[in-house]
């Protein structure tokens, strides 16, 4: 008996090293082959088998098994399957990403990482691919391929946005970096992402209608969150130069690569310069640098850090009246005007899995910013007076935060809670004097050839304030499965605003609270075969901007207060429906949303007829459209993209004026201004077989026209590219890319037309249009080269 069991014994150790010595460990890192990062969650089977893995944060994968195979069949959302032949060695895996997937991996909707189907929104995700093809020189060029939004180009990367909104300049949007606003509440800019290093972003996500009940205030036309590029998992080194006809420069570098098995970094910055552009006093430079670091504490536990640095310094040639405009001579009023923003952010993210089913993460951050110039937009001039008044003012905040968030999943209808709490702690200081200016005018006595600054005026205050901003949030989002294919959402987030202050000008100080609670229900129906609905309805607001609250009233009736200090929180209710589906064996791609939102004490700017600016924070408007977007790839070498948004923005009460001599006193059923009922953007893309590697691309963006003013007495209906009326302009692209170098060309505004990217006026029958002119055919040149290691 004891020879037959050592014989046994014997014979189990002989064949467990048998089978040891059979076991095969594939093993290596999954990468997007666009941007080199790791791709996480990534999948990797044998062929025709079970036996498969899943790659880790890192992207890495380790796949042991008996069973020897030639090949690995590797899928991730977002991405092209792809068959790849087996080694012994560490493998690298490259991902190509799909362009037109309408079902990607996006963060927006619920702060980490999820598929399309299970988000109630209207959601678009722009792709490396289509940064890396477009070259933008500025944000707008992308953004605006998103339907249903509208990025007006101001010059130097100034902007105004649309989302479902007028495009303009009110604080309706939250501009987020990684998931956290850019800006704190109450200290919106409309020209904040100026404060963007372009060259270190990896994707974007716009989210269009209220993101209040989780984002918070400000989210209430949409959201655009700018994610950052991560450490790649190969070694990677990019480098490169552009320039155009019109006297533009850059040059930006960056690296990325894992240091340790546990340690990756990216830096990325850029250089830009522009001088004797088409349009005088236009000259500007900016710095930009990124870097972020993470560090794999264990197999659960992530430490994110990041830097964002901006310097920006710009000459303003402000908008021309129509003289100037129609006969093309791009003069600036003004030598004097100038734009200085400096910004600093930082944060540290700890990201812990406590299981499958429970993740947290807490992020502390930090801010720095100052915004001084000396603006165009605020000169005060009278039509035929020969003097006139400026001013010079400077925004400067500090931030002290504290974010953290808890998710869980249970097994329970499949369901899943997200908790989270926010402490935002930003002093903010503000003044602006007045400056005396010297209006030279042209013979008719009725416009302004050129501004002469003759003096500043610091101790005449327009505004001076200080104020100690303290927001505070907390927020829960809850949904569930309570059928097959169906999922429901539900969220709620409650807000307080409330600020310290002194105010300078008339010697009080007090406290002042915007508080709200934001919910939302939201409703998926996932029909399968890439075919889906969703339904939603939630609420948004939006407290007015702190440089409004503390600006001089200039129409002050008996009994009012000096200052707005009565403007009252805008508040909107949005419901909508949409859909996606993929058709003829996932060629044509379709998504669609209609939509509509009612406005309450939307803050509206009343232009006098000296150019100040009146506030007013009351009546209720209407938002409503439908926005949809179609792709088709018949093949490999071709891809058309169409998007667009059919949409009304209208005044229902809205008192106006109180003078029985105004024509108008109440705007009900009037449009709103800078309200375009039609937009589109649509896009050809040919990649020849015959030539691998070069890619051509011909766009055309269209604007309908829009109403000048708030009485709809003028429209900006100017004719362009193919005798539309409004905005059409046609821009073209190509690239040719050759073992790592890269060579392309852009022409924007193909065509050459003459249109503006903004044309408004005030109420006053003696007011007259500004336009703020677009910039004439244009050719961006570039060159880059990307190195990547093993």
């Amino acid at each position: 008996m004891k020879l037959v069991s050592i014989i046994c014994t014997v014979a189990l150790v002989m064949s467990s090293l048998l089978l040891q010595a059979q076991q095969i460990t594939y093993q290596g890192v999954v990468i997007d082959g666009q941007t080199k990062e790791p791709v996480p969650g990534a999948t990797l089977r044998l062929p025709g088998t079970q036996i498969g893995t899943v790659t880790d944060e890192l992207g890495r994968f380790s796949l042991p098994t008996a069973q020897p195979c030639d090949h690995l069949k590797v899928s991730s959302v977002g991405y092209q399957e792809t068959l790849i032949a087996v080694s012994t060695g560490k493998m690298v895996v490259s991902l190509t990403p799909k362009v037109e997937d309408l079902q990607p991996i996006i963060v927006t909707a619920s702060r980490e990482a999820q598929v399309r189907s299970e988000a109630p929104m209207a959601i678009s995700r722009l792709s490396p691919t289509l940064l890396q093809e477009t070259k933008a020189v500025n944000l707008y060029e992308v953004i605006n391929k998103t339907p249903g939004v509208v990025m007006p180009n101001l010059g130097n990367e100034q902007h105004s946005m649309g989302i479902r909104q007028p495009f303009g300049t009110n604080a309706y949007y939250l501009y987020l970096e990684d998931g956290l606003p850019v800006r704190p509440m109450g200290v919106f800019n409309h020209n904040a992402l100026i404060e963007l290093n372009a060259f270190a972003i990896s994707s974007v996500e716009v989210v269009k209608g209220p993101v209040s009940s989780l984002y918070g205030p400000e989210g209430v036309g949409g959201a655009i969150n700018f994610l950052t590029h991560r450490p790649t998992a190969v070694p990677v080194v990019r480098v490169g130069v552009l320039g155009d006809g019109w006297g533009y420069r850059r040059v930006q570098a960056g690296a990325g690569g894992m240091l340790t098995k546990r340690f990756g970094v990216f830096v990325g910055g850029s250089m830009a310069r522009q001088r004797n552009s088409w349009q005088s006093q236009s000259d500007f430079d900016k710095v930009s640098l990124n870097t972020r670091a993470e560090y794999v504490l264990s197999d659960r536990t992530r430490l994110i850090a990041t830097t964002v640095f901006n310097k920006y310094h710009s000459q303003t040639s402000g908008s021309v009246d129509s003289v100037a405009y129609y006969s093309r001579n791009y003069t600036s009023t003004t030598d004097f005007t100038y734009r200085d923003v400096y910004s600093l952010r930082s944060r540290l993210t700890l990201e812990h899995r406590w299981s499958a089913q429970g993740e947290s993460f807490m992020t502390a951050f930090r801010r720095d910013n100052s915004l001084k110039q000396n603006p165009n937009y605020s000169i005060r001039w009278k039509s035929g007076a020969t003097t006139a008044t400026g001013e010079i003012n400077d925004n400067s905040f500090s931030s002290l935060g504290l974010m953290a968030q808890h998710s869980q999943r249970f097994a329970w209808l499949d369901s899943r809670l997200i908790a989270g709490a926010l402490f935002d702690n930003s002093p903010n200081t503000y003044y602006a004097y007045q400056t005396e200016l010297q209006a030279v005018l042209r013979p008719d006595k009725r416009s302004v050839e050129r501004y002469v600054q003759v003096r500043e005026l610091p101790d005449q205050f327009l505004s001076r304030y200080e104020a100690r901003i303290r927001n505070v949030a907390a927020y829960a989002q809850y949904d569930f499965s309570p059928i097959p294919h169906v999922r429901l959402t539900l969220g709620v987030r409650y807000d307080r605003m409330s600020f310290n202050y002194d105010n300078f000008l008339d010697k009080t100080r007090g406290i002042k609270t915007y508080e709200q609670a934001s919910p939302r229900l939201g409703l998926t129906y996932d029909l399968g075969r890439s075919r889906g609905l969703y339904a939603n309805v939630s609420r948004g607001f939006s407290p007015p901007g702190l440089t409004a609250v503390f600006r001089k009233n200039p129409n002050v009736g008996p009994g009012q207060p000096p200052f707005y200090y009565n403007l009252q929180p805008a508040q909107f209710t949005n419901v909508e429906v949409g859909g996606w589906a993929s058709l003829l064996d996932r060629k044509v791609d379709f998504d669609w949303s209609i939509y509509q939102m009612a406005g309450r004490n939307e803050l509206l700017s009343i232009r006098q007829p000296d150019n100040s600016t009146d506030y007013q924070s009351a009546g209720r408007t209407l938002h409503r459209g439908v926005e949809y977007s179609l792709t088709y790839k018949p093949s490999d070498q071709l891809f058309f993209r169409f998007g667009g948004t059919n949409a009304v923005h209208r005044f229902v009460d809205f008192a106006l004026s109180n003078r029985q001599s105004d024509a108008v006193r109440n705007l009900a059923d009037y449009d709103m201004p800078q309200a375009p009922r039609w937009i589109a953007n649509t896009e050809l893309t040919y990649k020849p077989c015959w030539a691998k590697g070069l890619r051509t691309a011909l766009e055309w963006q269209r604007i309908s026209p829009w109403y000048q003013n708030q009485i709809n007495t003028v429209r900006y209906n100017d004719r362009g590219a193919f005798g539309a009326p409004g905005v059409s302009v046609i821009n073209f692209r190509t690239g040719y890319v050759w073992k790592g170098l890269e060579v392309y060309m852009n022409v924007l505004n193909l065509t050459d037309e003459l249109y503006a990217n903004n044309a408004s006026r005030g109420n006053a029958p003696t007011d007259r249009t500004t336009f703020t002119p677009a910039a004439p055919r244009t050719v961006v040149v570039g060159l880059q080269y990307q190195f990547t290691g093993n």
